[in-house]
């Protein structure tokens, strides 16, 4: 646009200048020219892909983890079990859990170790995070059936120190530390990153039954939790050498993550425990390589490879059965799993190695070949149950993806067709708890391959208006998790199928600008529709509060979402968001053949209406101070009630519910000297109101934090 303007405005001046005595205006008023173009972000959310892109931004100086600031992207829901360090449960579209997958620059969370959570991540590495719905690109390699979480981190070429600490509510305490160093004369680069948390989640518990012994009977009292302490860090060293004539790109890192984990309950606030705990040490070592121009001009080439060494023990030695007011009773079972005694030690290296082939054959056309290979062991020994027989199982996934990528007419159609292969080979020697685990009607050794295939197309009419749409056909492979259980609270399902299903999406979304561009409106449209076959669901034992996944044969998932932006300036931003979505049982018969009850019911335990309203108000320059601003951020979260089990068990009379919710959190930041220097106010449930999760698991309540931020570039 603007050579074009050039080039014009030449054109128009050189004939008048061969005539100089010719009348004309001492002056010449040009109107403004806007030249307006698309930032990273923008165009992963201009892909072919239902997609939100989330630039982090200003909320860096206020965010304690990653997982706020999904919880308030549309189509996302994340439900906490607990406080700082719970496990957390995020969903896409209807489909949750391990049907969702995460990543970090396109590689596989897993690669610091199983389970790993998004809260070990430090917010001020990450530039902007992905959220794929549904369809996801063949170069992430992954089996996701609900989607992916690509986290995208920071890429400055500028030595820089970001640091900060948290502090609030229930004795938390957090840190984070991340920075780029280039010594001179080597070109070595060096990328330290390092995170701490600290909670003991002593937040009080509101309406808990607990017996009377004056009145003989059962009341609701509000207690605090007692053995909820969290305590987690995790650091990584990469170095390295960036632009040189045989690499863009070359690291080697190293990341190690420890986790204590106080269990407070199972996973039900029912059960309560005293004494038992989860400790996880988790190790890495890995190298990455990136080079344009690699074998062929018009070659790239972008390699993985990791080796993690993953360590979890779970204490659970004590015969004790507590109540919420610390009292207990001795018994001759223990807490968990109501069984023997038990130093449960679980083991999970993994050795992953991924390999991203492009081929560029212009500008707007590119082949793209991604291989992901994943291997997982799962070894398994107690040092206190003389009848555990130690086991060492595996897991082996290879994920190849075939992609082409067109643009025509000037980008504004885009195209992507791609081929996936999905196998899966399993070696299983465990065999206790056979009548809950289904040990013994399983092929112990098998190999099975599952294909998958998509399009997405994208298409331009104008600023105001563009469609997207996608097909997949994909499975899911269960994770360890579902298909050997986690030691704790979550039992093994040998028998557990893959998930295989159709996904579907479609949408439209536009941006108005007006008023001299002081003002734009943006708006954000989409359908989906899920047909899931073998869909993983985990079941709950309530009188043992314990977890087994297992599978319903037909499962369809569809809804709508929409997301209306408002922008003034760079003063306010005004964004509203809605989820609407029904996961339905389509099995009008059980295996036996008799009529199933839970027939055209909706999924259990699932939000199905959901949103988020947030304002944004920034002032720059305050009192005439360059370089200072305050930020106030206002945020709203509904979710609508929902069943704790299935509709058609029982009478609709005496059915949990998850009751409907409304979340308020309010934050004020000030940063002063170019935003070097940052601090910040945050409460989140502003109103104390009380908040349910994962079944019907109480979240804190009123919780202030406030962070100091200090970024040095």
């Amino acid at each position: 646009m603007v050579r074009s303007f050039l080039l014009g405005l030449a054109f128009f001046i050189m004939p008048v200048a061969a005539f100089p005595q010719a009348e004309m205006p001492d002056t010449i008023t040009l109107k403004s020219v806007h030249v307006y173009g698309k930032n990273r972000v923008r165009r992963v959310h201009d892909g072919a892909f239902n997609v939100n892109a989330i630039r982090i931004g200003a909320q860096a100086n206020t965010l304690t983890d990653l997982n706020t600031l999904l919880d308030r992207s549309t189509g996302v829901r994340v439900r906490r079990e607990g406080g700082l360090g719970a496990d957390i449960d995020l969903s896409i579209n209807g489909l949750s859990g391990n049907a969702v997958r995460y990543f970090i620059d396109g590689v596989p969370l897993e690669t610091r170790g199983a389970e790993s959570a998004l809260s070990t991540i430090p917010v001020n590495i990450i530039h902007h995070v992905e959220v794929y719905k549904g369809v996801v690109p063949a170069y992430l390699g992954t089996d996701a059936l609900g989607g992916a979480v690509n986290i995208v981190t920071k890429k400055s070429r500028n030595n820089f120190v970001d640091a900060s600490v948290t502090g609030g509510s229930f004795n938390t305490l957090c840190g984070d530390f991340s920075g780029r160093f280039v010594l001179q004369g080597s070109g070595l680069v060096l990328q330290p990153s390092f995170r701490a948390d600290y909670s003991k989640n002593n937040y009080t518990m509101k309406d808990i039954e607990l017996w009377d012994e004056e009145t003989g009977r059962y009341v609701n009292r509000q207690v605090k939790r007692f053995h909820d302490a969290y305590r987690s860090w995790s650091g990584q060293l990469e170095a390295g050498f960036e632009n040189k004539s045989w690499t863009d790109a070359c690291f080697v890192s190293f990341y190690y993550n420890g986790v204590r984990k106080e269990l407070q309950t199972g996973q039900t606030q029912s059960v309560v425990y005293g004494e038992a705990e989860r400790r996880q040490d988790r190790w890495s070592v890995s190298a990455r390589y990136r080079k344009e121009g690699f074998l062929l001009p018009r070659l790239a080439l972008n390699a993985f490879v990791s080796f993690t060494h993953d360590h979890s023990l779970v204490v659970d030695s004590a015969y004790r059965k507590y109540r919420w007011d610390r009292t207990y009773i001795t018994t001759t079972r223990n807490e968990i799993t109501g069984r023997a005694r038990q130093l449960r030690h679980i083991e999970r290296p993994l050795l992953l190695l991924r390999t991203n082939w492009n081929y560029k054959f212009s500008a707007t056309r590119s082949l793209n070949l991604n291989y992901v290979m994943t291997r997982q062991g799962n070894r398994r020994r107690d040092d206190l149950d003389a009848d555990f027989v130690p086991t060492d199982d595996r897991l082996t996934k290879h994920v190849i993806g075939l992609s082409f990528d067109q643009q025509l007419m000037d980008g504004r159609w885009v195209n992507m067709v791609f081929l996936k292969d999905y196998i899966n080979h399993v070696n299983i020697h465990q065999n206790d708890l056979s009548w809950i685990t289904n040990a013994g009607t399983i092929d112990r050794q098998a190999t099975k391959h599952y294909p998958g295939y998509g399009i997405g197309s994208r298409f331009t009419f104008s600023p105001l208006l563009s469609l997207k749409a996608s097909f997949e056909h994909t499975a899911r492979l269960p994770l360890a998790r579902e298909l050997l259980g986690n030691g704790t609270t979550v039992y093994a399902n040998l028998a557990l199928r893959p998930e295989t299903g159709n996904n579907i999406n479609a949408g439209l979304y536009g941006e108005m600008r007006f008023g001299g561009d002081d003002h734009s409106i943006g708006y954000d449209l989409s359908a989906f529709y899920r047909h899931v076959k073998d869909f993983i669901y985990p079941v709950l034992s309530a009188s043992e509060g314990m977890l087994q996944y297992d599978n319903v044969r037909n499962v369809d998932m569809k809804g709508v979402e929409g997301e209306l932006k408002y922008r003034y300036r760079d003063f306010i931003e005004l964004t509203t968001n809605l989820t609407y979505q029904k996961s339905v049982d389509q099995n009008r018969y059980k295996a036996d053949g008799k009529p199933s009850v839970t027939y055209r019911n909706d999924v259990p335990n699932r939000p199905w209406l959901f949103g988020n309203a947030e304002l944004s108000i920034t002032r720059r320059d305050l009192f005439g101070i360059a370089g200072t601003a305050l930020r106030f951020d206002y945020n709203y979260h509904y979710t609508h009630w929902f069943f704790l089990t299935w509709e058609g068990y029982g009478t609709l009379s005496s059915k949990d519910r998850i009751p409907t919710q409304h979340i308020h959190t309010a934050s004020i930041t000030y940063s002063w000297k170019q935003m070097r220097y940052n601090l910040s106010l945050e409460c989140d449930n502003l109103f104390d109101r009380t908040a349910f999760d994962n079944f019907r698991m109480q979240k804190p309540g009123r919780q202030i934090m406030c962070k100091f931020r200090l970024f040095i570039h």
